[in-house]
């Protein structure tokens, strides 16, 4: 074999490994396309049935120790939602913990 076809066989391989990974980021970026689309869809059924989303310990820990920086990283991380969704999460969580107080006082 010359140093062409050497050459041409090295990078007809290389071709071919770039274009496996491509496929197997496109597969992988399809899935989690798939997977927030039925998390959605679960979101929505379970707001429509009136069923609260679970409040994770750690979040309402962190909520109770006044660390809501903490609340919104350990949702993030539970979740995979970005960090305005997760701030909101919070905020909420956050507000329903103080009602439920407030109520719990009087």
């Amino acid at each position: 074999m010359d140093p062409f076809e050497a050459t041409l066989l090295i990078l007809a391989t290389i071709g071919s490994m770039v274009a496996a990974v491509g496929a197997w980021f496109q597969d992988r970026r399809i899935s989690e396309v798939q997977l927030a689309a039925v998390q959605r869809k679960l979101d929505l059924v379970m707001a429509h049935l009136g069923i609260p989303a679970p409040e994770e310990a750690e979040v309402v820990r962190h909520l109770e120790n006044g660390r809501a920086i903490d609340a919104v990283r350990a949702y993030r991380k539970q979740t995979g939602r970005g960090l305005l969704e997760s701030k909101q999460a919070v905020d909420r969580i956050a507000a329903r913990l103080q009602d439920d107080r407030l109520k719990n006082e009087f």
